[in-house]
């Protein structure tokens, strides 16, 4: 009778040492590379997304020509930059907190840039001061503008 309670004990321990020890569900957003979009041409549709730890962006190649790129300056501290080849699909998890500034390269002095917010934007007053060539510019200075309306709808 002593080995089934004590058997009964480690049972309901590890099952509840394994409903804590297992990690939530990652969610997955896209982002649509596009020659013509909502708010103009070469542009990513959204250009805003607010992720968490853990979450997976796609990008996801509509129209040829385009690429996603992080942004120098505009990474969070540890994080992995990344660059994505021209034409092709790509996807990446990102895990550190911050905001991620991500360009086309080939349209980058068009506007064709986007901002990651995964987590806390801890490094927000960093990238918002990267300075951006043409309608990069001002697209960046527009996604900043609305930033703090963007983080208190999510």
């Amino acid at each position: 009778m002593k080995t089934i309670k004590t058997a009964a004990v480690a049972l309901v321990a590890g099952l509840a040492l394994g409903i804590v020890a297992t990690p939530g569900f990652a969610a997955e957003f896209e982002i649509k590379m596009l020659n013509k979009g909502e708010k103009g041409v070469m542009v990513f549709e959204p250009d805003f997304v607010r992720a968490q730890p853990g979450d997976t962006i796609n990008f996801v190649s509509v129209d040829p020509g385009h690429n996603a790129e992080t942004i120098k300056g505009m990474v969070p501290e540890g994080a992995e930059t990344f660059r994505s080849k021209v034409s092709k699909d790509f996807s990446v998890t990102l895990t550190e907190e911050g905001i991620y500034g991500v360009k086309c390269t080939p349209h980058y002095g068009m506007g064709m840039v986007a901002l990651v917010v995964v987590g806390e934007p801890g490094n927000a007053d960093a990238a918002a001061k990267v300075k951006h060539p043409g309608k990069a510019k001002k697209h960046f200075a527009e996604l900043f503008e609305a930033l703090p309306e963007k983080l208190a709808a999510n």
